[in-house]
């Protein structure tokens, strides 16, 4: 976390700074966005491993894990909120469609529009960018800062590690597949998150923007969606305690469903807009919380069928990471894809009738898809909560057996000495 931070703040930086250059600038976001992201990874394994250090008991990891998810949506709130104010304060002018389909290379005809018509507006947007990762920049370090500072690290369990065969165990240990298949479609996170939900997020705003017609609404929207997330984390909390992990999936992800529809369906109505952003941050709230919280449960399933294997905590939660990773870049991959052949124009006033019905699917048809695809595959998941408390009576008798043994040894010795 102390290597990672400064560098990852610098590289986030330069994400949003446009160089004085005429060709390369598109290597330029590609390499800085790929080790923004990579660093971001060195924090964010660590950060989450840290969970199975904090207590041994479920309940007192999933409090925590609830604690966290909170605080980590409160965090997305903010960031949203300011990166929204601030670049939202400057207007970019949108170019009108009729530029694009009387000339017939619109990628010429966007460079004339930039250098003769909003030169000095797109210069006030550089500038906002920059500012907004200036600030955010900061608080990420005053927050890597209070973690490094403010939490004393726990060792692990003494031991051999894992090792390549350990790795290649973790990766082929089936309660942890069973997690990955379903939750890879459905976990939000930045950086970490699901299929669907980077659906949602990479095509929301141009969902607002020119199928509902509110280009000025969308952070407003965005807030609305994330606060209610915020506020929501502690009832599904109370859900999964009292009815149960695998039943809080099934109630909190297909509870997207209906309002996924109803976006689409309903015709364009800011009120409406409003009540299904609040309606869907109660199951984004679900998809933010149930994934972490359960994969404690797998790692302590693990420990019980290999209890030769210690130190292998940040090996699952890198694998988790790594997944879901991989899953949003595919799924970002195909959406971006599949808005270029619908004909998508950068910056236009408005899109190709292709365009808002590829965006209606990709943020209502496709999800509502993957969202029962995991709810299907979610069945297999073999860790219920009477698997649960099995497991949690295991690793009491294995640590009560663990002490005596060691007290026994330690007045063996004494009698010796």
């Amino acid at each position: 976390i102390i290597f990672s931070t400064p560098f990852a703040i610098i590289c986030y930086f330069l994400i949003w700074f446009v160089p004085d250059i005429s060709t390369g600038q598109v290597m330029w976001y590609l390499v800085f966005y790929c080790a923004f992201q990579t660093l971001v990874t060195c924090f964010h394994v660590p950060y989450s491993a840290l969970t199975m250090f904090i207590s041994r008991e479920q309940s007192e990891r999933d409090s925590a894990t609830a604690y966290r998810m909170t605080v980590e949506l409160l965090g997305t709130v903010l960031g949203a909120a300011i990166q929204g104010q601030i670049v939202g304060n400057v207007a970019t002018p949108c170019i009108e469609s009729h530029f694009f389909f009387s000339l017939p290379n619109s990628s010429v005809a966007m460079e004339e529009l930039n250098v003769t018509r909003d030169r000095e507006s797109l210069s006030d947007t550089r500038n906002a960018y920059m500012i907004a990762a200036g600030v955010i920049g900061g608080l990420y370090l005053l927050c890597a800062l209070i973690l490094v500072l403010g939490v004393k690290e726990k060792r692990g369990e003494p031991g051999q590690g894992l090792g390549c065969s350990g790795i290649v165990e973790v990766l082929l240990f089936r309660p942890l597949q069973e997690l990955l298949a379903p939750h890879l479609w459905v976990s939000p996170r930045r950086g970490a998150g699901g299929a669907e939900l980077w659906l949602l997020e990479g095509n929301f705003a141009l969902f607002c923007t020119y199928t509902l017609g509110f280009r000025n609404e969308f952070q407003n929207i965005l807030l609305a969606i994330m606060l209610s997330a915020t506020l929501t984390i502690p009832f599904w909390q109370w859900f999964l305690t009292r009815f149960g992990k695998k039943n809080a999936v099934y109630v909190g992800i297909s509870s997207a469903i209906p309002f996924l529809i109803v976006v689409v369906v309903l015709d364009s109505n800011l009120y409406v807009t409003y009540m299904v952003a609040v309606a869907a941050g109660i199951s984004v709230a679900a998809a933010f919380l149930l994934p972490w919280s359960m994969l404690p449960d797998v790692i302590d399933d693990f420990k019980l069928q290999h209890p030769g294997s210690h130190s292998h905590e940040a090996i699952f939660f890198s694998f988790y990471v790594f997944f879901t990773k991989f899953t949003a870049g595919v799924s970002l991959g195909i959406s971006t894809l599949s808005l270029d052949f619908a004909g998508y124009q950068t910056r236009g006033c408005s899109q190709p009738g292709q365009v808002n019905f590829t965006l209606k699917m990709l943020v209502s048809a496709v999800p509502v898809g993957l969202i029962l695809l995991s709810l299907l595959l979610f069945k297999l998941y073999p860790i219920d909560e009477e698997k649960r408390r099995k497991n949690k009576k295991a690793l009491q008798d294995l640590r009560e057996e663990s002490n005596s043994s060691s007290e026994s040894d330690n007045t063996e010795l004494a009698s010796i000495v």
